[in-house]
């Protein structure tokens, strides 16, 4: 369970490096990233920086072009931000997303399997009194 601080910091990370990546950082690549989230661990000392890409493919030469500016970002971010230490990053590939579209299909085809032969009890009702106004 984190702190109230440790979130506060977190969301205070995960703005400030958007923002660098969006106007001061020149690397293409690194420029690519959509972070989506930021784990601190409790000293400060590692933050794990999640994002994706919109494609799958460009992923890992992203990866590597944050991995490249990581002392850049950490340099600015010690001179804007107020904290003791300014945590050392690890970027993550964000699978969450994908993850989420492979329940959906899963929950898909288990509704459209479901769905066939089976009729609801309200329709069956619904049958049986049709057919005995006839």
């Amino acid at each position: 369970m984190t702190s109230f601080r440790i979130e506060r910091i977190n969301k205070e990370l995960l703005r400030e490096i958007s923002l660098l990546l969006q106007g001061r950082i020149k690397n293409e690549w690194a420029r690519k990233a959509i972070l989506t989230g930021v784990e601190c661990s409790r000293d400060l000392g590692f933050a794990k920086v999640y994002f994706t890409t919109i494609d799958p493919a460009d992923q890992e030469t992203v990866k590597a072009g944050l991995d490249s500016v990581e002392g850049l970002i950490r340099s600015v971010l010690g001179k804007e931000m107020r904290l003791r230490t300014i945590p050392e990053f690890r970027f993550v590939v964000d699978l969450s997303e994908e993850k989420a579209r492979e329940m959906d299909a899963v929950l898909d085809r288990l509704k459209g399997e479901g769905a066939i032969g089976k009729t609801l009890p309200a329709e069956e009702d619904a049958e049986i009194a049709d057919g005995e106004d006839q």
